[in-house]
């Protein structure tokens, strides 16, 4: 069972950015993608970004222009970089990998809070 451990969650005041961190216990390249979701109280949780094997990424239209997805291999970590925060962003934040067998494995979740 892969091991994902959220970080750099936390309350930021509208405007302001935070980057999250996702620390895997395996190799990157074990997996054929990997990513973000998010849950707001009363939703379901929805795709924030995601990136490839290969490095292609994909964002869903509520983030693009604000959000980026990035990761570094040899530190086994994916980063989501949020700038522009706005308070519809709040919420819990999920890292997620999906191996090349489809089977997923999720985090455990940082709680990002965006209010004056």
């Amino acid at each position: 069972q892969v091991q994902l451990v959220e970080s750099g969650g936390g309350l930021v005041q509208p405007g302001g950015s935070l980057r999250l961190s996702c620390v895997a216990s395996e190799m990157l390249f074990n997996f054929a993608s990997m990513g973000w979701y998010r849950q707001a109280p009363g939703k379901e949780r929805e795709l924030v970004a995601r990136i490839t094997n290969s490095g292609n990424t994909n964002y869903v239209d509520f983030v693009k222009g604000r959000f980026t997805i990035s990761r570094d291999n040899a530190k086994k970590t994916v980063y989501l970089q949020m700038n522009s925060l706005k308070p519809e962003d709040t919420a819990l934040y999920y890292c997620y990998v999906k191996s090349w067998d489809l089977a997923e494995s999720w985090g455990q979740g940082t709680q990002v809070t965006v209010s004056s």
